[in-house]
């Protein structure tokens, strides 16, 4: 029997299943559209680590302070001799950029008795910082020491964390070979927040930076921590020299890079961290969103006086997540000193440091040529040519001088070279 009263009912239920429908469609798209939203870019902080502040370091500060959020400025050092070392900066020129700043504290990890580490120079020290008007909100400890002593770290740590000012954190940095260390959670249970290097010279062929390597790492270090960590990661080159036992024997990292023109025999190698790489590894941990991350800090600020390091404009460009360009094109020109002789240079273009290429070729027939600034004569089947003989970057827009052809009364527009990868 039908009173009529089903109509109703049957217009409600509809009405009612297209109302789920539109509020599923919606929560639908709501949640397609946060899981194709891109990563949240991680903040950059950066370290000055020049213990000199010449006019590049504070041309390097003015032009990428738009850039940082936090500046790791080098402020003491003790070394494995005990000695004690303030390093102070431009107090007017830190001062200027108005930026929070963590004052590094760096001490040997060859430092034999952590009894002597300087709690009260410490506390001094983080007092002088802000008398000079520096927005202080870090002191950071810097000590790469042993696996085994990382629980007289951890005291040291307490003695200090005890003493310091509360409204100033206690950051530190991390090693990696620290990972598989019982004593490593309560280690970090003392610091605000850590830094986890990731860069380090390990052997030639895995270079200065391996991402594979640091993912894993970061990965295994996320649960170690209940506490805001970030992670260093490289903008320089490193000029290596193994013995003969196949350990490091010396690392040069801060000093003008001096260029071989012949066989570097095996021993001594320049490795850098490639600009596309750090870039590419920037943009997997983005997408990782591992706990805790919460940001990058880029060992070390570049300058134009900085020849191991990347130039600004790369800098820049992988600070901002830009693309990275390159182009590197070989030129030759007529000397100005001698008729028949040719300069021959290589001249990047784009945003970013690119890798020096393997060999330059010129396509006249010339009587003689050399190279110089990393590159050597060489020769093959199709004849003579300029051969690589170590790895380096060639800045962005910048120009370098790697040898000479003499091809005699050749007019210089038949002369020509070209890079071959």
């Amino acid at each position: 029997m039908n009173d009529g009263s089903a109509a109703p009912l049957r217009r409600r239920v509809r009405g009612a299943l297209a109302a789920c429908a539109v509020s599923l469609l919606a929560l639908t798209l709501t949640f397609v559209g946060a899981c194709s939203k891109p990563p949240a870019p991680l903040p950059n902080d950066a370290y000055l680590w020049q213990r000199k502040w010449t006019p590049a370091v504070a041309s390097a500060l003015e032009q990428s302070r738009a850039f940082v959020q936090t500046w790791h400025v080098l402020a003491a050092e003790k070394d494995s001799k005990d000695d004690w070392t303030v390093v102070s900066p431009d107090w007017t020129t830190l001062a200027a950029i108005h930026a929070p700043a963590s004052a590094v504290v760096r001490i040997d990890g060859q430092l034999d008795d952590l009894n002597t580490l300087p709690v009260a120079r410490i506390v001094k020290l983080a007092a002088d910082w802000k008398q000079h008007g520096i927005p202080l909100v870090a002191i950071e400890i810097d000590h790469d020491c042993a696996t085994s002593r990382l629980a007289g770290y951890t005291r040291f740590l307490a003695a200090l964390r005890a003493q310091l000012d509360p409204t100033v954190k206690l950051t530190i940095t991390a090693l990696p070979t620290w990972l598989d260390s019982p004593a490593l959670d309560a280690l970090l249970a003392q610091a605000d927040e850590s830094i986890l290097q990731v860069h380090a010279v390990m052997n030639p062929v895995r270079g200065l930076f391996d991402p594979a390597q640091a993912r894993a790492w970061l990965r295994e270090f996320a649960p170690r921590t209940r506490r805001p960590w970030r992670v260093a990661l490289p903008t320089y080159g490193s000029r290596v020299t193994w013995g003969d036992d196949g350990r490091v024997a010396g690392i040069e990292s801060e000093r003008p890079m001096l260029l071989a023109n012949g066989s570097t025999q095996g021993v001594v190698h320049e490795l850098v961290a490639q600009p596309e790489h750090i870039s590419a590894f920037v943009a997997r941990i983005e997408r990782d969103a591992l706990p805790g991350l919460k940001g990058i800090v880029w060992f070390r600020l570049p300058t134009d006086a900085d020849e191991r390091a990347w130039s600004l404009a790369t800098w820049r460009a992988v600070l901002t997540r830009a693309p990275l360009t390159s182009a590197i094109a070989a030129d030759v020109r007529p000397s100005a000193q001698q008729r028949g002789l040719f300069d021959v240079s290589l001249v990047s273009g784009g945003n970013t440091d690119a890798p020096l290429p393997a060999t330059v070729r010129a396509d006249a027939s010339c009587a003689a040529a050399d190279g110089i600034n990393g590159y050597a004569l060489d020769y093959d089947a199709r004849g003579m040519l300029l051969r690589r003989v170590q790895p380096g970057l060639l800045r962005a827009g910048m120009r370098r001088d790697i040898g000479w052809l003499r091809c005699g009364e050749v007019d210089n527009k038949k002369v020509s070279v070209h890079v071959e990868p």
